[in-house]
């Protein structure tokens, strides 16, 4: 045997070992799709995605040794999204994690037996995707972020701080089934906090920017910003602009607030994901999606940037800032 033929053979055993042992250990490579209707930049989505594979890695499943997980980043445009649905529908993994309804809705209208665990979905029962909280039933289920009164929680918590505020925009995407529910539930509050609200509906960059430069044409103004592909992928806008025009926001997540946003009310995201990772896990190990409940977070985190309330030329109530979980300076 020569040189080259014994290199060429000691290669060929080196790549072959692992795959051997692999199979002498009955495993074989498991896919697991996530359709994320946000950038691929976006840091907080890579915190997020980062705190599932990690919670997925101490479950035994770990990337590049026993699953192959393939990401897909719709940053909030609709084609785009239903593209990577059909795609990643079209790999054929043993599960999807998706993102929120507007990943959810195009992934459900191309498969019915893909499992599927869903995130960042409120209202997944009024939004037609499961039949029931405990026992969903189909190939879907996941973690719901907040209930529908949440928002209007977040509308108090506004008027709170800026006691003047009259009218109140809310950003909301009309695309995402459950945005609807949302809104209702803001509007349901606003009378009993004196508040007259404006519906912005918002798809994009251009519409955000359209809206709030209306809005704040008038005095005595502030914004509530539901969850969405948009104002999640263009909250730096959002953000950028209740600066300029000095309209007091309240966000959901905590994302906003880190990023200069005045105040948030709303769930732990990573969490979430880690969460949903161990369902993930469930299902790759047998477990039918229809029989794992869908599970509402026990916890909330009030969350207010004291930097932009100066700004702003507000004081926070010593009541409210006593119950904020996290105070940025």
């Amino acid at each position: 045997m020569n040189k080259r033929e014994f290199i060429t053979l000691l290669g060929g055993t080196a790549v072959a070992w692992p795959l051997a042992a692999r199979a002498q250990q009955g495993e074989r490579m498991r896919r697991i799709g996530v359709l994320m209707p946000f950038a691929e930049n976006d840091s907080d989505a890579q915190a997020n995605i980062t705190a599932f594979r990690q919670a997925l890695e101490k479950l035994g499943w770990a990337a590049g040794r026993n699953v192959r997980i393939e990401y897909r980043w719709g940053g909030a445009e609709p084609e785009r999204i239903r593209t990577y649905a059909i795609e990643l529908v079209g790999l054929k993994p043993d599960v999807i994690l998706a993102v929120s309804a507007q990943a959810l809705q195009p992934l459900q209208q191309v498969t019915s037996s893909i499992p599927i665990v869903f995130t960042q979905m409120v209202d997944p029962i009024g939004s037609g995707f499961v039949t029931s909280m405990a026992h969903p039933g189909g190939n879907l289920t996941g973690f719901t972020p907040a209930e529908f009164s949440m928002q209007g929680k977040r509308l108090e918590m506004l008027k709170e701080v800026v006691p003047q505020i009259t009218r109140v925009a809310v950003l909301f995407n009309p695309e995402q089934i459950p945005q609807a529910g949302m809104l209702r539930a803001v509007e349901a509050v606003a009378p009993s906090v004196g508040v007259q609200l404006t519906a912005a509906a918002v798809r994009d960059a251009v519409e955000i920017e359209r809206a709030i430069d209306q809005f704040a044409r008038e005095p005595s103004g502030g914004l509530i910003v539901l969850p969405s592909g948009p104002t999640i992928v263009h909250r730096d806008l959002i953000i950028a602009l209740a600066a300029r025009y000095r309209l007091p926001a309240a966000y959901q997540y905590r994302q906003f607030v880190t990023a200069g946003g005045l105040m948030s009310y709303g769930n732990d995201l990573a969490d979430q994901y880690r969460q949903a990772a161990s369902y993930v896990d469930r299902i790759l190990r047998g477990e039918k999606p229809g029989d794992l409940p869908v599970q509402q977070p026990t916890k909330f985190e009030l969350i207010i940037n004291l930097k932009t309330a100066k700004a702003l030329g507000l004081e926070i109530p010593p009541t409210l800032l006593a119950r904020a979980d996290e105070v940025i300076e």
